[in-house]
């Protein structure tokens, strides 16, 4: 069943967070309509809040079982029949059984001795070539990651169309991640542009850690889908949280084929929107 709840912020998204906080739900589980903007007003008099409707699944009531009621002639106990005894009869004596023949007990299985947890082995990176590309990478990285004060170690490798992929190994990445890859989109835009200025031609470099783009990426089509299905069925628009342009472009790829649906971004960075629309 489907459920509305209006918050009020400073911005939009603190009245997005207050709602989340009264329904102790995630982002992604629920839709977002903007009421209104927030207005300051003039000198601190006549200032609004932002407002905000946020819609949720709510489950459905469970149905009450009906209450049968009881005549007072139902509520009165029985009054017992008069039973004739009857005379018992006699049977005649059953024939023992004759005892079964004891098997022989069976020679009890041996217990099989648990079978060692495989550990799969760690993924080998080739070195980068002496004044390759991949080593000004991992250079520039490694020294930033140590100014972080962090430990773990860039490996660069050439993909397709000119871009060099960087994995970050090693232990207690998620802060390098950051809140949604926000860490991981700086490291990357940084040694973009620092890594672009003495290479011939533009290239890009693409940073992961612990498979983050890949998962963020399944999660926005899931995303991005679930949302389509909402506005399909209320035949309204919705917009979504700010985003990437990256997240951004993988939420229009997403839904460009869909029926009745068409996508747009509004605002301005960094917090520019992907809207959802209903096509009649």
């Amino acid at each position: 069943m489907e459920k509305t709840i209006v918050t009020t912020g400073k911005t939009i998204d603190a009245a997005i967070e207050n709602a989340l906080a009264q329904l102790g739900l995630d982002r992604d589980n629920v839709s977002v309509q903007v009421l209104s903007q927030a207005k300051a007003g003039f000198l601190g008099f006549g200032a609004t809040p932002a407002k905000v409707q946020v819609t949720y699944e709510a489950p459905d009531p469970e149905p009450e079982a009906p209450k049968v009621a009881l005549s007072s002639a139902s509520r009165s106990k029985p009054k017992a029949k008069f039973v004739p005894k009857e005379e018992p009869k006699v049977e005649a004596p059953k024939a023992e059984p004759k005892p079964a023949k004891a098997e022989a007990p069976k020679p009890a299985k041996k217990a099989e001795a648990p079978k060692p947890a495989v550990k799969a082995e760690p993924k080998e990176y080739a070195p980068a070539a002496p004044g390759s590309v991949e080593e000004k990478i991992e250079v520039f990285l490694k020294g930033l990651l140590e100014h972080m004060g962090s430990d773990a170690v860039p490996h660069a490798w050439k993909g397709e169309d000119n871009t060099y992929m960087v994995e970050l190994t090693g232990e207690d990445l998620g802060y390098l991640i950051g809140r949604r890859g926000d860490t991981l989109d700086a490291l990357q835009h940084l040694a973009n542009y620092t890594v672009n200025r003495g290479v011939e031609g533009h290239i890009r470099i693409n940073v992961d850690a612990e498979c983050y783009r890949r998962k963020r990426e399944d999660s926005l089509r899931r995303y991005a889908n679930k949302k389509a299905q909402q506005v399909l069925k209320a035949h309204r628009r919705t917009t979504l949280e700010p985003m990437n342009a990256y997240e951004r472009h993988v939420i229009h790829a997403t839904l460009q084929d869909t029926d009745r649906i068409t996508t747009y971004s509004i605002g301005t960075e960094p917090n520019r929107r992907v809207v959802i629309e209903y096509v009649r």
